[in-house]
């Protein structure tokens, strides 16, 4: 098998890495240097970037607890990133150097969260298959909510329903640039009140990535009569338009606000992506499933793909030894 160089990242690489996930083939903007320090002081980095001689030909984005490197748990996926022109047996190759330079730094175990396949630019399964190799442990699998915008749209009787009260309603909708309406108003309190938590990013962090992704981080309001009632932000990469969150208030049901909302975003807004991706509808690392909202998501015309956490020991790079016959 052949040797890589495996190095851990630095800031003086800033350039080269963004250089490089700008050109992967399964790479989004959550990989950007930029994107990925907004939250450094919570995780202490453990990216690694992988050489053949001079060239740099993957990265892995990842932080450090203890014992375990993970990639990255600031970050809804992960895993290894590529190019077009690498092949199955270079990223088999890769992924054992990898493990090695993780073993030989102490590091027990590396967990990755597998980059689902609808935000690959070019098929990209290859690690899925390496992991397969080294034995590694399938930990938790989420059940994501997706439409091919591609398809027709499969909206039930109900969602037709809210959509029309939208119209009836004369519900404006409008993109802002200030999302301080829309969490202050709406996010904070609904998920404090219904879930004891806070949006994983606070105001002024969402307000700095926006300013720092302005194309790929997009906030939608719903108005009636000039007050917010519900709104979503969407994080959009090439192929892909996702709902990193959607709320509103308690009578936007009954106006239609958010079903009226999203109809628009898949028919309007986002109908030239590929994919619209509702995300998950789990609690409890994967094991149990929220009936109502992955109901409301597959109403729409949603439906499921995995999205999939494994665990593998480092020590398990030896099992790729002989692999390749």
């Amino acid at each position: 098998m052949k040797n890589y160089t495996v190095k851990r990242y630095e800031s003086n690489y800033f350039s080269d890495w963004n250089a490089f996930i700008s050109k992967a083939k399964n790479a989004t903007f959550l990989f950007h240097r930029d994107f990925m320090e907004y939250h450094s002081d919570r995780f202490e980095d453990f990216s690694l970037m992988v050489y053949d001689e001079k060239k740099l030909v993957d990265v892995l984005p990842a932080n450090r607890v203890g014992e375990t490197v993970y990639s990255h748990q600031g970050l809804t996926y992960g895993g290894l990133i590529y190019n077009d022109k690498i092949k199955l047996i270079s990223v088999i190759e890769i992924f054992k150097n990898i493990l090695k330079f993780l073993y030989d730094f102490k590091i027990i175990k590396l967990q990755i969260k597998i980059i689902p396949s609808i935000y690959h630019e070019l098929p990209a399964e290859e690690l899925n298959y390496a992991l397969f190799l080294a034995d590694a442990k399938l930990i938790r699998r989420d059940s994501m909510s997706v439409i091919d915008i591609s398809k027709k749209l499969l909206i039930v009787r109900g969602r037709k329903e809210g959509i029309k009260k939208g119209k009836i309603n004369k519900l404006e909708i409008k993109e802002v640039t200030d999302f301080k309406e829309f969490w202050n108003e709406i996010l904070i309190p609904n998920l404090s009140s219904k879930h004891q938590i806070k949006p994983v990013h606070n105001l002024q962090e969402i307000t700095k990535l926006n300013s720092m992704f302005p194309k790929n981080i997009r906030q939608f309001n719903v108005y009636k009569n000039g007050i917010i009632i519900a709104g979503t932000t969407i994080f959009e990469s090439k192929n892909v338009a996702h709902s990193q969150y959607i709320s509103g208030k308690k009578d936007s049901n009954k106006l239609g606000g958010i079903d009226y909302l999203h109809y628009h975003l898949l028919t309007e807004v986002f109908n030239n992506k590929v994919f619209f991706d509702f995300g998950n509808s789990n609690e409890s690392s994967g094991k149990k499933l929220n009936k109502g909202l992955v109901y409301w998501k597959e109403s729409f015309g949603a439906r499921i793909i995995t999205h999939d956490f494994y665990e593998v020991k480092t020590a398990n790079n030896i099992k790729l030894n002989d692999v390749i016959v």
